[in-house]
């Protein structure tokens, strides 16, 4: 077998399963995410053939793999733009206001961003990781000229572009 076929393999079989239902892992504690990170460090690890304990991090960047909490945090960041452009779930766009569109604040600097209403939560151990919040709250750390990207597939390079350059400046 061919080292592309195998490495589409891996990501067929491995990266699948990490990323079926990640938008629920929003806000996990660092300690899961490890145990995540291990599997993808594994599965990089699968494709270049190399011993457990040489170093990842180079391997990781040349198969422009995002870490657990990025790969989460980018799938979180789609559906809120799916639901802001009404392309998305119509029990979650009703979620998602942006700030310019509530009357009161229309004066206010934030009025011309492309930021949503965080709503407000009582119990932050639980309500922060429900998807409105932890969705809103990702949606506004990005900067203006991803948020607004014309089309869904601009957004997703512009997206992935800027979570990768984050995760190497971390």
């Amino acid at each position: 077998m061919s080292h592309e076929s195998f490495a589409r393999l891996v990501v067929a079989l491995v990266l699948a399963r990490l990323d079926y239902c990640n938008g629920v892992l929003a806000g996990l504690p660092v300690s899961q995410f490890s145990r995540l990170q291990s599997v993808l460090h594994a599965a990089a690890r699968l494709i270049y053939g190399v011993r457990r304990h040489d170093h990842v991090t180079p391997l990781l960047q040349q198969l422009q793999w995002l870490s657990v909490s990025e790969r989460v945090n980018f799938k979180l960041c789609v559906v809120v733009y799916r639901c802001l452009h009404g392309i998305g779930p119509e029990y979650f766009s009703e979620d998602f206001r942006l700030v310019s569109e509530i009357h009161s604040r229309q004066r206010l600097r934030s009025a011309s961003t492309t930021d949503v209403v965080v709503p407000v939560t009582r119990r932050s151990s639980l309500d922060d990781r429900a998807f409105p919040v932890a969705g809103a709250r990702v949606w506004n750390a990005l900067p203006p000229s991803v948020t607004s990207a014309p089309s869904l597939s601009s957004f997703r390079r512009l997206l992935k572009t800027f979570l990768f350059q984050r995760q190497l400046h971390q």
